[in-house]
């Protein structure tokens, strides 16, 4: 993107990040805060979140909130806890990160494991799903809010054991469409990225052999995190937009 993102692109705005712990999601809660937002940091491991709020805090800037929640795990009631609480705490929410996710296994269509589809469809789909309506009350209080979800090269062209993933992650694309088609009329955009081939934990998952050092770290691909979070993207809804537009060579920008 041609684009540059001003130091104060955030300021003031108070933005939630799920899977905030490790990969995407912490460096995009550490960018966040950095362009003078407040950030909430969900995930399920607290030694995690603690070590991402510790850096905002070295960083100089606002202090983070913590949220350990499994999604896995987590009910209705839950996510309608944790939007009290923040409403509560802030009175408002600006934006959210979907960030958080289960790759599942990888296999043929039909070896597909019903225990691990359900895991993926919870954590990808259902979970993101309840958040969403929980938090939509408080994103409707922002003169500019934006919810972002995160989908998938597979989430768009299916691709050959790909398939729990890749399901997931259609079913994420139609759930930012069906939701940015519903606020048209209002200020909230409502957007998906896909990161593409990146250096985080689900990616050597997915690829065990590749070489890691030839992929995009995370910080590498936030211009998008922050222009679609930011003010000068209030014309943009229901898209999914690629981190990674150009594949090079020997490399798979699957994600």
């Amino acid at each position: 993107m041609d684009y540059q993102i001003a130091a104060d692109n955030l300021k003031d705005r108070v933005i939630l990040v799920t899977g905030a712990g490790d990969g995407i999601g912490r460096e995009a809660a550490l960018q966040y805060a950095a362009h003078g937002a407040t950030v909430i940091l969900l995930g399920r491991t607290v030694a995690k979140l603690e070590a991402v709020y510790d850096e905002i805090e070295k960083n100089g800037s606002k202090q983070a909130a913590i949220i350990p929640l499994d999604l896995m795990g987590a009910t209705k009631q839950h996510y309608i806890d944790m939007a009290n609480t923040i409403q509560q705490q802030f009175g408002r929410l600006d934006g959210v990160l979907h960030n958080a996710g289960l790759l599942g296994a990888l296999s043929p269509l039909d070896h597909i494991e019903e225990s691990v589809f359900d895991d993926v469809m919870q954590v990808n789909v259902k979970a993101q799903l309840l958040l969403t309506q929980a938090i939509l009350p408080l994103i409707k209080q922002s003169p500019d809010g934006r919810i972002i979800f995160t989908s998938s090269t597979v989430g768009h062209i299916g691709r050959a054991f790909w398939g729990t993933y890749a399901i997931s992650k259609f079913a994420t694309e139609g759930m930012m469409q069906v939701l940015a088609d519903e606020l048209s009329d209002t200020s909230i955009k409502v957007n998906a990225i896909n990161p593409g081939g990146t250096r985080t934990g689900m990616r050597a998952q997915a690829f065990p052999a590749e070489d890691a050092r030839l992929l995009k770290t995370p910080l590498d691909i936030m211009l998008l995190y922050l222009y679609l979070m930011g003010p000068e993207s209030r014309h943009i809804s229901g898209q999914c937009l690629d981190a990674q537009p150009k594949r090079k060579p020997g490399i798979s920008n699957e994600q």
